[in-house]
C-alpha cells in the first residue's frame, strides 16, 4: 500500500551551504525524478528515484531524512516498482513465524547521490553479505585507508538507501550497534531476520 507523501515528523539536518555534503544534498534533490511511499514492518518509508535507478530509500523519522522532495509521486515508476516487490520478498522470510528459503538478494538498480568517498563507502557495503556483519574499522581497511575509520562512520550514517545498502550491517568493533540512523530497534531487528551470526538488542549490547 502507498501512502501519500508527508513530511518526516524530526526536522531534517541540513548541512551547510558550500559544503561538499550540501553540494551532494543538491545534486541528489536535483537528480530526482519520482517518489512514491512504501509500506514495511519496520515502517513506512519514502523511495526516490533517478532515470539511472533508486535514489533514496528513507524511513520517516531517520537522520539525515532530505525532508519534502520536489520530484513528482510516481508509483510506477520501474525502480521504485522493483524496490517494492524486492523488500516484500526480504521482509517475508519470517511471515507466520517460520523462515523461509534464502532470500537471493536485491537487484534493483542504484544511483545513491554523494560525494565521491561516500560513494566508495556505500559501494563496499554492498559486499558485506546477508547473515555478516562488519565494523568501521574493517570497511576502512577494505577501503585502503585504515586511518579513516570516522570518515567511514560519518559516510555510512549518511547512506541513503537503508536495507537494501545494508549500513545496518556495520558494528562498533566489539559487536555493539553503535548508532543506525533508522534507529537501534529497527537495526536489531533487520539483524534478526537476517540470521546475522552478531546481532545486538536495542541497548546496543551484542547477544549471540
Amino acid at each position: 500500500m502507498i501512502h501519500p507523501i508527508t513530511r518526516s515528523r524530526t526536522p531534517p539536518r541540513r548541512a551547510a551551504p558550500g559544503t561538499s555534503l550540501a553540494r551532494a544534498a543538491e545534486a541528489r534533490a536535483a537528480a530526482v525524478v519520482a517518489q512514491a511511499r512504501i509500506d514495511t514492518p519496520l515502517g513506512p518509508m519514502t523511495a526516490a528515484a533517478t532515470p539511472q535507478g533508486l535514489a533514496g530509500l528513507w524511513f520517516d523519522d531517520q537522520r539525515h531524512h532530505p525532508g519534502p522532495l520536489r520530484a513528482p509521486v510516481d508509483e510506477g515508476n520501474p525502480f521504485i516498482q522493483q524496490a517494492r516487490r524486492e523488500l516484500s520478498v526480504y521482509f517475508a522470510r519470517q511471515a507466520g513465524g517460520a523462515r523461509r528459503p534464502a532470500f537471493a538478494g536485491f537487484t534493483v538498480p542504484l544511483d545513491p547521490q554523494g560525494t565521491p568517498f561516500q560513494k566508495r563507502v556505500w559501494q563496499r557495503l554492498l559486499h558485506i553479505r546477508d547473515g555478516q556483519c562488519s565494523h568501521y574499522g574493517e570497511l576502512a581497511r577494505k577501503l585502503g585507508s585504515p586511518e579513516a575509520a570516522r570518515a567511514v562512520g560519518a559516510a555510512v550514517g549518511r547512506n541513503p538507501i537503508s536495507i537494501i545498502v545494508p549500513c545496518h550491517r556495520v558494528l562498533g568493533r566489539d559487536g555493539s550497534l553503535t548508532g543506525y540512523a533508522g534507529g537501534l530497534a529497527r537495526k536489531s531487528a533487520l539483524l534478526r531476520l537476517e540470521g546475522a551470526r552478531m546481532v545486538a538488542d536495542e541497548t546496543g549490547r551484542a547477544a549471540a
